[in-house]
Formats: C-alpha cells, sequence, structure tokens
C-alpha cells in the first residue's frame, strides 16, 4: 500500500518507519504562521492502517472521506484511522483556513447527493437549510471554494461575510446563530464554546465543517454571483 499528502501539489510520501509531521517545523512545513503549532498533525502507518494524529494542544482538525459521506472533528491528543482512498482534513490557525488531502490505493465511496425541497430548501442527510442559511456559509467559505486547490484560504469577518452579503450585521449574526444552533443539535461539535474565543472560531469550524460534510460546494459559489445586493434590517 502506498500513502502520500498533497499540499497545494506537493507530494509528501509516508512510509511505515516514521510519521509525517505536518505543522510549522514538520517535515512538511505548511507556514511560517505564528498560530500554527511547531508539530500539529502526524500521518503515520501501522498495523496496516494509515493513521492521523493530533499532536497539538490547542488546536482542531476537521478529517472527511472525498465524498463527504463521513467527516470527524479530530481535537488535540486525538487519533483517527484514515480508511478512505482519499481523506481531507482543514484546520484553521489565526485567520487562516488550511487543507491538505491524504491519498492512499484503498477502494472507493459512493458520494452522498442533496435534494432539494418544494420548499426552496436543500436537504443533506436531515439537515434542511433555507436560501439565506445557504447563502451565509458560502458568503463566509467564499476564499476557500475559489481558490480550487489544496493550500489556505481566508475565512471572512462577520462584518465582511455581511457586507459581501449586502446584510446588516445584526441579521447576519442572527442567521449564523440559527444555522450553529441547528447545526449543534444534530451533534456537529465546536460551533459554541467560550464566549471570548465563539466570534472567530465558530466561523472557521463552520466553514471546515460546511466544505468538508459538502454542504457547499464551488457549484454554490453561483449563488453569490448572481445575487443582487440588497440592505436589510
Amino acid at each position: 500500500m502506498t500513502v502520500h499528502v498533497d499540499f497545494c501539489g506537493e507530494i509528501h510520501p509516508v512510509g511505515t518507519d516514521e510519521p509525517l509531521v505536518i505543522g510549522r517545523d514538520g517535515a512538511l512545513t505548511i507556514d511560517d504562521n505564528p498560530y500554527l503549532h511547531r508539530r500539529f498533525l502526524e500521518v503515520s502507518r501501522h498495523g496496516g492502517i494509515t493513521w492521523l494524529t493530533n499532536v497539538g494542544t490547542r488546536l482542531s482538525a476537521t478529517i472527511a472521506d472525498g465524498d463527504g459521506l463521513m467527516n470527524a472533528w479530530l481535537a488535540p491528543g486525538a487519533q483517527l484511522p484514515v480508511v478512505f482512498p482519499r481523506a481531507l482534513v482543514w484546520f484553521t490557525a489565526g485567520p487562516t483556513t488550511y487543507e491538505f488531502e491524504i491519498v492512499q490505493d484503498e477502494p472507493a465511496y459512493v458520494p452522498t447527493v442533496a435534494e432539494p425541497t418544494a420548499a426552496g430548501e436543500t436537504t443533506i442527510g436531515r439537515v434542511a437549510f433555507t436560501t439565506d442559511q445557504r447563502l451565509l456559509m458560502v458568503a463566509l467559505a467564499e476564499d476557500v471554494l475559489r481558490r480550487g486547490n489544496r493550500g489556505s484560504g481566508t475565512v471572512l469577518s462577520s462584518a465582511d461575510a455581511a457586507t459581501r452579503l449586502g446584510w446588516t450585521l445584526t441579521k447576519f449574526n442572527r442567521k449564523l446563530d440559527n444555522v450553529c444552533d441547528k447545526l449543534t443539535k444534530t451533534g456537529v461539535r465546536g460551533l459554541y464554546g467560550d464566549s471570548s474565543k465563539i466570534a472567530s472560531n465558530r466561523r472557521a469550524r463552520l466553514v471546515e465543517y460546511a466544505v468538508a460534510a459538502r454542504l457547499v460546494t464551488r457549484d454554490d459559489l453561483e449563488l453569490l454571483d448572481a445575487r443582487p445586493v440588497s440592505r436589510e434590517d
């Protein structure tokens, strides 16, 4: 079995002798971002299984299979077996969200298909989102979706995302609360927490989850491009 990590087109093989360390000072040096751990994630192979381990102390990562059927939140100290032919990993350090891919020769899975409803909502699994809720997620994830390759992107601030949508900040925050509450009730973690960190952390976590679970894709960018800008209270 061969395993490698793809970051921005750079291929890093994962052997069985030692883990591939990802971070500010790892074998795969992501960035000189001071918010990023020197050693954050490790990709290793043992017992015939590929593993992703969070060896950091503060940051978490989101991992999903290539088709968005499964995603998990990898907290500090946690370890997860990677059993998919393609696994995508996202994490956020400061204002920047990063993405890389773990590739191995395993069987493929069937992708999830979103089903439109008569009420103009989109249902993915058991979660239904209104058009405004989808627009909010697309606006926050726009830079991550537009870059088109594995690498880094920026999650907009609430004020910038509200401006992008032509909404007031009050309306944006209300709808952000609604989306986070809806996902939290389905078991998604990391969208609520300490009040001093919630504003930035939940936007980043929402983007990671929305992209990983295919709640929004590059095709949804047309919702922003075709939308007339209007101001609402």
